[in-house]
Order: C-alpha cells, then sequence, then structure tokens
C-alpha cells in the first residue's frame, strides 16, 4: 500500500477536533484475534483483497496512536506524527507475512517507528541535525538518557558511548547540536539594533566598495539623463511646472504658479499631469 491508499483510513486529522475525532474512531475498531489476522493476511497476501488490508489496518490504528504519544515531547504535531505512523503501519501490513504465527503488531511496531523517526529527523529542526547513523542514534537515546537538563559530565558521555558502541566525540557534538537552537541568516525585524548576532551581520560591508560606489554613481548618471531626456521634450511652460514642482527644493503651490501663469490652480494641475503622463511614458520606452 502506499501514501495514496491512505483514504482507507478515517478521515479528518485537521484542528484538534478533527484528531479528537479520529482517536475516537480509532479506539472503536475490533480488535483481531491471531487467527482472525492471519485469515485477513493470507487474503491480503494471496488474493489481493484490499478490504482485508483495512481491516488489519485499522484494527491497529490504536497502537499507532499509543507510539505517536511517546514522541509528544519533540514538539511535533500529533496529528502528523500518527500519519507517519499510519503509513509505516500500511508498509508493515505489506510485508507481514502470516505462515510465522506472530502477531501483527510485533512486526509492524518497528516499521511504525522507523517512520515515526525518520519524520521527527526531518523536521525536529529547520538544519538536519543527525545524518549518520551513530548520530540518529544518539538523537533519539540522548534524550532518553540524560539525567539533567544541562550539559552531560564526562561520565555520562563515556558511559553512554560505551553503551551505544560510538565514538565519545560523536556524542559530544550531538550533545552540542543538541543544546544549540537555529540560527536565522538575517536578523529578524525585532533585533535590527544588533545586526551582528545574525550570521548576516558578519558579512562584509560593501557600502564603500570602489566597484558599489561606481555602480551607483552610474546608476544616478543614467537616471539624470533620461529624466533631463524626459523634460527636453515637454514644451516650455509644463517643463517649468514640473521642474519646479517635483526636483527644486523650493517647490512652489499651485496657486503660487496659477499666479504666475494666470490660470486656475485647477489648470496647473492638468498641465502637471499630463506633463508627467508624457514623461513617464518616454522613461517606459
Amino acid at each position: 500500500m502506499s501514501k495514496k491508499q491512505l483514504v482507507l483510513l478515517p478521515a479528518g486529522l485537521q484542528g484538534d477536533s478533527g484528531l479528537a475525532s479520529y482517536i475516537r474512531i480509532a479506539q472503536t475498531a475490533p480488535i483481531l484475534s491471531i487467527e482472525e489476522e492471519r485469515v485477513l493476511a493470507v487474503r491480503f497476501r494471496e488474493d489481493g483483497d484490499l478490504e482485508a488490508a483495512k481491516q488489519l489496518v485499522l484494527s491497529q490504528l490504536r497502537n499507532v496512536i499509543h507510539v505517536a504519544r511517546k514522541f509528544s515531547g519533540y514538539g511535533l504535531p500529533q496529528a502528523d506524527l500518527i500519519q507517519e505512523g499510519n503509513i509505516g503501519l500500511m508498509k508493515a501490513v505489506k510485508q507481514f507475512d502470516p505462515q510465522r504465527r506472530v502477531r501483527l503488531i510485533s512486526f509492524a511496531i518497528h516499521w511504525i517507528r522507523a517512520e515515526m523517526f525518520d519524520y521527527i529527523l526531518q523536521n525536529w529542526r529547520l538544519v538536519k541535525i543527525a545524518t549518520t547513523k551513530s548520530q540518529r542514534k544518539l538523537f533519539f537515546n540522548l534524550r532518553k538518557r540524560r539525567r539533567h537538563l544541562g550539559w552531560m559530565t564526562r561520565q555520562e558521555v563515556d558511559g553512554l558511548a560505551k553503551e551505544l558502541d560510538v565514538d565519545r566525540e560523536t556524542v559530544l557534538q550531538m550533545e552540542s547540536r543538541m543544546n544549540h537552537s537555529d540560527t536565522p541568516f538575517e536578523a529578524d525585524d525585532n533585533d535590527l539594533d544588533n545586526p551582528g548576532l545574525a550570521p548576516a551581520g558578519y558579512l562584509q560591508d560593501m557600502r564603500y566598495n570602489p566597484e558599489q560606489l561606481v555602480s551607483a554613481a552610474n546608476q544616478v548618471d543614467n537616471n539624470n539623463h533620461q529624466i533631463a531626456t524626459a523634460l527636453s521634450n515637454l514644451d516650455a511652460r509644463s517643463r517649468d511646472i514640473v521642474q519646479r514642482r517635483w526636483l527644486n527644493e523650493d517647490k512652489p503651490t499651485l496657486h503660487e504658479l496659477a499666479g504666475q501663469y494666470g490660470v486656475s490652480a485647477e489648470r496647473v494641475r492638468q498641465i502637471e499631469k499630463k506633463a508627467l503622463a508624457s514623461m513617464k511614458d518616454i522613461l517606459v520606452a
């Protein structure tokens, strides 16, 4: 079975109410005897009976929920953990051999946990924290074996390294990773006064780089040239109004220009608007 076959399961894991409804449905699913599991597994394995596979999956949903609750300390959504566990459960049902005479949950529990482990490792931090086999082993054992919230003692490090058969340096490295949170590359809006706290704050300041200065100067010259070209295409009165209203430091009001040209302030506004539209067309072109 694949992820697409999640439709076989009770739907609605979105939100607290949806999760609660899902859990109630899962708890009402019938518990199968070992003989019933074997019969259904044979039907699915030999005949491809998806209805039999569905009954096997439904009978184990309560166990997936139970395992997901054990991983609640990682701060990830329970609904997501349950969905990942369901994927592992369906993989287990597909691989389950009824001839071995073992309970389905004894076989499926490893698949369920494996899917949840992968999900936690991929989503616990923005940056993947465990990449090697030793690191993955340490990730889950460190949280369970540590006796306090601070850094581990030398004896604890040596004991855990010996127990899990990994290097002492690997234990120290993983502990350091787990004790530090992700750091954003750039400072957030609430910490703009201390940009050095983020990695981007340590980049070279390019404001006074000669290349940057020349490029900026060329851009300014190019903009000034384009504006001058656009102004030269206006008649004298329109050019004077735009120049004085937008480019000069001391900007006259519409009424002041109206008195100088002997027209109404509304007429000056219309001339200004038309001139700016004409300049925009030229600049865009």
